[in-house]
């Protein structure tokens, strides 16, 4: 009986084979969150920036819609590493009005919930807003540091996080 016999693919098919499955499963792992990254120029640099979308939703803090909406903008602005979108349904994080004090539950790498009273000022919205991102509190900074919180006293109206918290979460956030 005559048998045809196929010839066993040669190293460099059987590692492009192997490449192609690690990155499929990768690929995979990464849309099951709903966490995404893309690439973009880096703002004035020229390099490419990966950058990691978090997706969240406000349907449970209504009155506070543009406040989250001015806070993501404001983050946005500041960072390169992750950028922050809305969406309807499911999230990486969502915020919810309370009638108590203002607190973030989370895993300070995108994942949780942001808790705010009704009526929280702008930088309490932006604050809370930086530990999704990975900020802890520094209560003791002065008002130039957003997250200084309420150290510096309720005179402090200051919602933009500066050089070095940017800097920060850009670190943060620069492998994903």
């Amino acid at each position: 009986m005559n048998r045809t016999r196929t010839a066993r693919p040669g190293p460099r098919i059987r590692a492009r084979r192997t490449a192609a499955a690690a990155l499929g499963l990768a690929l995979a792992a990464l849309s099951a969150g709903t966490a995404s990254a893309e690439q973009q120029t880096g703002q004035g640099t020229g390099q490419s920036v990966r950058t990691v979308v978090l997706t969240y939703n406000d349907d449970l803090a209504p009155s506070l819609d543009a406040k989250i909406a001015q806070s993501t903008s404001i983050w946005n602005s500041a960072v390169e590493a992750v950028q922050l979108k809305e969406v309807d349904g499911a999230a990486d994080f969502s915020y919810v009005e309370t009638d108590g004090s203002a607190h973030t539950d989370t895993d300070g790498h995108g994942q949780g919930q942001v808790f705010l009273p009704v009526g929280a000022p702008l930088r309490v919205v932006t604050h809370e807003t930086g530990h999704i991102l990975g900020l802890p509190d520094h209560f003791s900074g002065p008002c130039s540091e957003l997250m200084s919180g309420g150290g510096p006293g309720p005179a402090c109206t200051n919602a933009v996080p500066n050089a070095s918290e940017a800097a920060q979460v850009d670190l943060l956030w620069a492998n994903g």
